[in-house]
């Protein structure tokens, strides 16, 4: 890994967030899903990153000061999603819930509920609320939420490649972001799914779904939680593989973003709605199910879709 000229010193220091040092690195991995191919070097200049994840508690300050009003909290319009029996259509987000009886299958709807009334103050749905983890992520929230929060607190989404550049926090190609081995000594660096998914959770963290920002220790760059604990929104739109160009010596890529809206919608989708990139893993991540809790992993989300385990957190670019 190679750095840039910025440093920290030529720039104004943020409240919260850590200058990440400009780098060539090694972006990808070609040990694991098809979608982190292949390897190849990128250069990313300097920037500031959030040191956690958006919170509850920063969320309703946004809220509070604009009167924003999330995805989830708002009734689907039937124009937007032709054939949608009526019934459908009544705000709501999806909900991590474990099966109570054996699986059929693989199908995801046996664990990812619909909930009415879930959405970011009541993560659970109507009757939970935030009041108890204001200092967790906040979660349901669409891309567009995320965005609308980044531009009111004065900062943007990253970009896929700055996301996995400060996650590796200067261990490039390391399997993990603290290193080579995913428990060492023992110790969970990361909250992550102990069992096997969906169906058993050991606990072994303390955590059955989302947990304090910094309750972890930070990675090499001082940013806590870039694994496990909630997914994060990036700005590059989904594609199935890295750029095959982009792994040849002669073509390193200089602060990419990937802006082929084509690329990342489904042809046998429905309804065309295009996805982004999340990186990072959730605290669902598992050894038998999603082994995503690593900086090259990366994951499809449509723009229009909350869950209980996707969140952010924004950077300050140096113009």
């Amino acid at each position: 890994m190679t750095s840039s000229l910025h440093t920290a010193a030529e720039v104004q220091p943020a409240a919260e967030m850590v200058w990440i040092s400009g780098a060539t690195f090694m972006m990808g991995s070609n040990d694991h899903y098809p979608e982190e191919a292949p390897v190849h070097p990128v250069t990313v200049d300097g920037f500031w990153m959030d040191e956690t994840p958006v919170t509850n508690r920063q969320f309703l300050e946004f809220v509070n000061a604009t009167g924003h009003v999330t995805f989830a909290e708002k009734r689907p319009r039937a124009e937007d999603y032709p054939g949608a029996p009526p019934s459908n259509l009544r705000a709501g987000s999806l909900v991590f819930t474990p099966p109570k009886r054996p699986l059929k299958g693989s199908d995801i709807s046996q664990w990812w509920i619909f909930t009415l009334g879930a959405n970011w103050r009541h993560p659970l749905g109507r009757k939970s609320s935030i009041g108890a983890i204001l200092d967790h992520p906040v979660v349901h929230v669409s891309y567009e939420d995320a965005k609308a929060y980044a531009a009111w607190a004065g900062k943007e989404l990253p970009t896929e490649a700055e996301w996995e550049l400060a996650a590796r926090g200067g261990l490039d190609q390391a399997e993990f972001a603290w290193g080579d081995e995913f428990a060492p000594g023992g110790n969970h660096m990361a909250n992550t799914w102990q069992g096997s998914f969906p169906v058993e959770n050991s606990l072994e963290d303390g955590f059955a779904r989302t947990s304090p920002v910094r309750f972890y220790p930070a990675n090499g760059c001082g940013l806590y939680d870039m694994i496990g604990n909630v997914w994060e929104w990036t700005t590059d739109y989904w594609s199935v593989r890295h750029p095959e160009a982009a792994a040849k010596p002669c073509c390193i890529p200089s602060n990419p973003r990937n802006g082929d809206v084509e690329a990342s919608i489904d042809p046998a989708a429905r309804v065309k709605v295009p996805r982004r990139v999340l990186k990072g893993g959730s605290h669902l991540c598992a050894p038998n199910y999603c082994r995503r809790y690593r900086p090259a992993a990366r994951h499809a989300q449509e723009t229009d879709t909350t869950t209980s385990h996707v969140g952010f957190r924004c950077v300050r670019r140096v113009r």
